[in-house]
């Protein structure tokens, strides 16, 4: 897998362009959590940060091809922290840089403790057009633990409240938590569903490193055979529901799979910025990748200093582009056209092709050439699915 990687213009300007913005505060760090969020200061300079992110924005521009936005993922953090004010600042500042498609996703995550249907209504106002609501869970017991800010209650209104504002809403909720059984797991299901979400991430939970608990990891998490008996109760349920699994953690009812995540699976670029905020891009020269400062302080203090909040910068080697590919399109429950791989990597199919047939001989992927696609054999073993390609 050494072949150069190549692209035309007309190759790179065909590629979707989303864009990814950080908010990094919350109102505390929830303990399973490793994503770049922190408590929020007394003294939050909203209106500020807003600019920061604007002005670091312009970075992107030489590199973004003239392509217009097609997908907007604004996370944290705790997005709904912020005012309607601050995100019609940010949407309408990014759009004047690079233009949003008249049917761009425009999705803002909301933590059910932080918002009310005024709140929702303020954010549509805004021009976000689908909400993601981390509810984590439905049981006031599992949000103790999970040490989440909200209730039942709030959770189950966040939802009705999504529901009424903007119709097209996503739950994320979690299994395999500390105590939990099937009936619990079922149960959480079925409230989920009852809320109306055309949407649903279910993710296991998984102690990551540097985390509260992987310091202090929880008593009573369900061992392997149980976590493997919540998934498929989930998978199962949900088809019966209705919804498409369509993603590893990702079910959608008709019409309302998350496209700024599809981007991601089928190896789209995604612009970034908000402390920590990753992106990639591809150009005629190769497929490159960015991250910002981690710490929101040091991020502001870069962009100011330099109009730049970059941490770090490379381009992806030919070589890695076959893994980093398959990283995201083997998540695809129905995979990827096989012809995909040429139009997102620069490289012939042939460089994989060796490795494609094995994984079919083992039964790890269909046998239909035309698609790259995992089976059920090859989604129960992903992850030595993907490192094939390492």
């Amino acid at each position: 897998m050494s072949a150069q990687s190549s692209w035309t213009a007309e190759a790179v300007a065909n590629i979707p362009l989303s864009l990814y913005l950080h908010w990094p505060w919350c109102v505390r760090k929830c303990p399973y959590c490793d994503f770049n969020s922190h408590a929020a200061p007394a003294d939050l300079a909203e209106r500020e940060y807003v600019d920061i992110v604007l002005k670091d924005l312009e970075g992107w521009l030489s590199v973004a091809g003239g392509r217009r936005i097609e997908t907007v993922f604004i996370g944290g953090g705790t997005p709904s922290l912020m005012s309607g004010d601050a995100v019609a600042r940010l949407l309408e500042g990014a759009d004047g840089l690079f233009g949003f498609t008249s049917d761009c996703e425009i999705t803002l995550e909301a933590n059910p403790g932080t918002v009310d249907e005024g709140r929702f209504r303020a954010f549509r106002d805004a021009g976000v057009n689908r909400v993601s609501v981390g509810v984590q869970s439905f049981m006031n017991e599992k949000l103790r633990k999970l040490g989440r800010i909200h209730v039942s209650e709030e959770a189950l209104r966040a939802a009705a409240h999504a529901g009424e504002v903007f119709g097209n809403f996503n739950l994320d909720l979690m299994f395999a938590l500390p105590g939990e059984t099937l009936e619990e797991v079922a149960r959480e299901v079925e409230t989920a569903v009852a809320t109306g979400a055309t949407h649903l991430s279910f993710y296991q939970l998984t102690i990551e490193p540097g985390t509260a608990f992987a310091k202090r990891v929880p008593e009573g998490l369900p061992d392997d055979d149980l976590c493997a008996d919540m998934s498929d109760l989930v998978i199962r349920s949900l088809e019966e529901a209705g919804f498409e699994h369509y993603e590893v953690s990702g079910y959608a009812g008709p019409g309302c799979r998350c496209r700024h995540n599809l981007n991601y699976w089928t190896f789209g670029d995604y612009l970034a910025a908000g402390a920590g905020a990753h992106g990639k891009v591809t150009t005629q020269d190769g497929v490159v990748r960015e991250v910002r400062h981690a710490s929101p302080r040091k991020y502001m203090a870069s962009v100011s200093e330099t109009g730049s909040g970059i941490a770090e910068r490379r381009a992806v080697e030919s070589g890695d582009l076959p893994f980093e590919f398959m990283l995201n399109a083997l998540r695809l429950t129905e995979g990827v056209p096989a012809e995909l791989f040429e139009a997102r990597t620069g490289l012939s199919l042939k460089v994989v092709e060796p490795i494609l047939s094995d994984l079919r001989v083992q039964g790890l992927l269909a046998a239909d050439e035309l698609v790259i696609r995992p089976t059920a054999r090859g989604r129960a073993f992903l992850s030595d699915l993907q490192e094939a390609f390492l």
